[in-house]
């Protein structure tokens, strides 16, 4: 990925939704547990990835709370909402067969967070950074194309002034 210098930041038109979801392995020695957990979600990101329409805008993977997780942008909690509920996607089948298979075992942990966002209230810089998070499916300006603090760019104090000199 190519790193740009300086600070940047990243711009998303109008409100969107960020669904933080991951999953922690309690105990690895049972696989057959925690395998086919691990194993369904690229499948689901592939196939948001291919319907344009689905409201899907993009996600990110790393670690988080103990494990594997993924943080993703939707455009709506509607189309976040209909597609975990859709009978013809992969996810509901694979919902059902975490309750079927894991349910209250203890094996494996799963964890969601879903956040709204209104337009312009939130804050997203990256210093000396690929494109990734928001500023990989937004706009990615740099930061001299915004105010200049981060209270300033979410509209809570038009006039603060920066702690620290930006580069």
């Amino acid at each position: 990925m190519s790193v740009f210098a300086g600070r940047r930041v990243a711009h998303l038109e109008g409100d969107f939704v960020v669904f933080l979801i991951g999953m922690r392995i309690n105990r690895p020695w049972r696989p057959h547990k925690w395998l086919p957990v691990l194993t369904a979600m690229r499948p689901m990101i592939r196939e948001l990835e291919r319907d344009p329409d689905s409201g899907f805008l993009g996600a990110s993977q790393g670690f988080l709370a103990g494990g594997p997780a993924l943080v993703q942008y939707w455009r709506s909690f509607d189309d976040l909402d209909r597609y975990a509920r859709d009978r013809e996607g992969r996810h509901l089948p694979a919902w059902r067969a975490f309750n079927r298979r894991v349910r209250d075992s203890g094996d494996v942990g799963i964890w969601h967070e879903t956040y709204r966002v209104r337009a312009g209230e939130y804050e997203a810089i990256y210093g000396n950074m690929p494109r990734v998070g928001l500023a990989a499916i937004g706009d990615h300006r740099p930061v001299g194309t915004t105010s200049v603090t981060a209270a300033r760019r979410i509209g809570l104090r038009p006039d603060d002034t920066p702690p620290v000199e930006g580069y």
